[in-house]
């Protein structure tokens, strides 16, 4: 029997293109064990499903060729975690991790080297106040006559009724902020369901593909990605979305929906990326890894992998902030006055 891994357990962003997840393939209890069986897999699957390597440069078989000498099969649990970690580290991606029983890696340079543009308890303190309403995931708080929406993680559902008490409670406002800075991700379907309920037709904002073989054109077909318009409440007054480095994965795809409807304005800092939908494998040891399997692009062709910008960079000034004024939502609150 193959022990090579060729159906994929994906995220719910896959949905995003209809594109099917495979059932995931156990592997049997006389799977091999050994470090170097254990980096070949590893190497292998990354080759024939990794989606970015010819976007970020990346020479994969260079890669393995100087990793392949730190593998020896006498070496423990911890110290082939290490070398695979750092293996995984030279793709340069959030989407990519190892995960096992004593240790997960990760690749957090999307926000880790940039300014921290986002306080919860500034926001907590100052602008959410004691009588905010709390609809699903989504807190919401009236300022000077515009909603403020407080969306901390697209993992967290918002149901069709929950959208449509933001819309009644938006109706006749002078505008409304959508606040998903440092909202790591999460489901598709939640973004866009917010998103449908801010325009009145639908719209493409991108496509999708899937990467399907080793080749650097094993693609699948490109295929739309869209914004359907909802048919309930909707809101179709000026909107400023908030970001910054660490809104990844869906909320990167939330602010290309944003950027592509004329009534929004997207200001802070450009998102962090994560276009790739990730994919799941397993290791003959047990381990679990994680890695982007698939390709987004704006409707310009520009990789979706690389962050979304916003109209107007603002940063969190540091003295502001002890002066309990977060500087980017105040910027969002005068353009809209």
């Amino acid at each position: 029997m193959s022990r090579s891994p060729r159906c994929i357990v994906t995220t719910s962003l896959v949905l995003l293109a209809g594109l099917a997840a495979c059932e995931r393939v156990l592997l049997g209890r006389d799977a091999p064990q050994e470090p170097t069986e254990n980096f070949e897999f590893l190497w292998t699957d990354l080759h024939e499903r990794y989606s970015y390597f010819e976007l970020k440069a990346i020479d994969w078989h260079e890669v393995g060729e100087a990793y392949r000498p730190l593998i020896t099969d006498d070496m423990d649990e911890e110290a082939l975690f290490e070398v695979l970690a750092d293996l995984l580290f030279e793709l340069e991606d959030g989407h990519v991790n190892l995960s096992s029983a004593f240790n997960r890696s990760r690749n957090w340079d999307f926000f880790q080297d940039y300014p921290l543009d986002y306080s919860q308890g500034l926001i907590d303190r100052h602008y959410l106040g004691r009588d905010f309403w709390i609809t699903g995931p989504v807190r919401s708080q009236i300022l000077d006559d515009i909603l403020y929406l407080n969306y901390r993680s697209f993992a967290d559902g918002i149901t069709p009724a929950q959208v449509d008490a933001l819309m009644a409670r938006a109706e006749g406002k002078r505008g409304m902020i959508i606040d998903v800075r440092s909202n790591g991700g999460g489901s598709l379907d939640n973004a866009t369901r917010l998103a449908g309920a801010l325009t009145d037709e639908d719209y493409v904002y991108g496509q999708v593909r899937i990467k399907n073989g080793p080749c650097e054109d094993c693609f699948s077909s490109w295929t739309d990605l869209e914004v359907r318009a909802r048919s309930g409440p909707r809101f179709d007054g000026p909107v400023v979305v908030l970001t910054d480095r660490a809104s990844y994965s869906t909320t990167t795809y939330f602010a290309e929906m944003m950027r592509q409807n004329p009534n929004v304005t997207l200001i802070g800092s450009p998102t962090g990326g994560g276009g790739g939908t990730p994919a799941y494998g397993e290791l003959p040891n047990g381990w679990i890894y994680r890695f982007s399997s698939t390709q987004a692009i704006n409707n310009d062709e520009e990789h979706l992998e690389l962050g979304v910008p916003v109209e107007e960079q603002v940063h969190l000034d540091a003295e502001d902030e002890r002066d309990g004024i977060d500087t980017i939502l105040e910027h969002g609150l005068r353009l809209l006055r």
